[in-house]
């Protein structure tokens, strides 16, 4: 199965087109445009058994001399099914044609390893507030009081910084207030 289908383009000859005859896809896949000269405009075009499972964001692409360009052709239906890809160079002059297989996603299998340390109850924490077992509990305890402190700190310390900054005295009348308002803060959490 591959993921890419790759076009090789004015390799042997100019606007020449090189193809698989084939390709095996399990869902969307990319369309490699490999431009091996000038600069060249590439068609696609899905035929209606490949356009009823799949799409292409745009027919016409220009492919710069000498790079490439990936094209997606996105899949949304299920295989197993069939159609054709035409690819055309030279307005029409050069065209192949690709069969695209879409068959079934392969199953994955996956293993998941049991061991014994599974069947051992997992410690829980004790919440801080209601003294019960909670098993989302996190080791550090989220307590409101510490939220108000740290804000309160971090006001003091603007209005301090601005009272000696801008050295005026409603400045200073201000910070006395976030002052009084933190140690009132704190008096009523110790409390």
């Amino acid at each position: 199965m591959t993921d890419t289908l790759p076009v090789h383009v004015n390799r042997g000859q100019l606007h020449g087109l090189e193809v698989p005859n084939e390709v095996e896809v399990s869902g969307s896949f990319d369309v490699v445009l490999q431009n091996h000269g000038e600069s060249v405009h590439v068609h696609l075009h899905l035929d209606d058994a490949l356009s009823d499972i799949a799409t292409l964001a745009a027919n016409n692409h220009h492919v710069a001399s000498d790079s490439s360009r990936r094209v997606t052709v996105d899949v949304s239906g299920s295989g197993p099914a069939r159609g054709k890809l035409k690819v055309v160079t030279a307005y029409g002059a050069t065209t192949r044609y690709v069969d695209v297989v879409l068959t079934e996603p392969e199953n994955e299998r996956r293993d998941v390893t049991v061991d014994e340390s599974l069947s051992k109850p997992q410690p829980q924490a004790v919440s801080a507030h209601s003294g019960t077992t909670d098993p989302g509990a996190s080791d550090f305890p989220l307590r409101p009081e510490m939220a108000v402190l740290g804000l309160g700190g971090v006001a003091l310390a603007i209005a301090a910084v601005a009272a000696l900054v801008l050295d005026n005295t409603v400045v200073l009348l201000g910070s006395f207030v976030v002052l009084a308002g933190v140690l009132v803060a704190v008096y009523q959490l110790i409390r």
